[in-house]
């Protein structure tokens, strides 16, 4: 059985494209990280905003009430 690269070095190089794959490798990776993450930090972040708000809406009850 015979590789496509005989040495590691050769694997990262690959034949002179390897900057460019590698490169491409990274930034697919870190957009899904992004991906991941971001919904995860705003959800983290609207239940702080959620959490103050109530407690604003116990502080001051009469702010509650709708004129009709």
């Amino acid at each position: 059985m015979k590789f496509q690269f005989e040495t590691i070095a050769d694997f990262i190089a690959m034949n002179g494209h390897g900057p460019y794959v590698w490169a491409s490798y990274a930034i697919t990776f870190a957009a899904l990280i992004f991906l991941l993450v971001s919904p995860l930090l705003q959800k983290k972040n609207f239940i702080k905003q959620q959490q103050k708000l109530q407690k604003l809406a116990q502080a001051n009850p009469a702010a509650d009430q709708s004129v009709e």
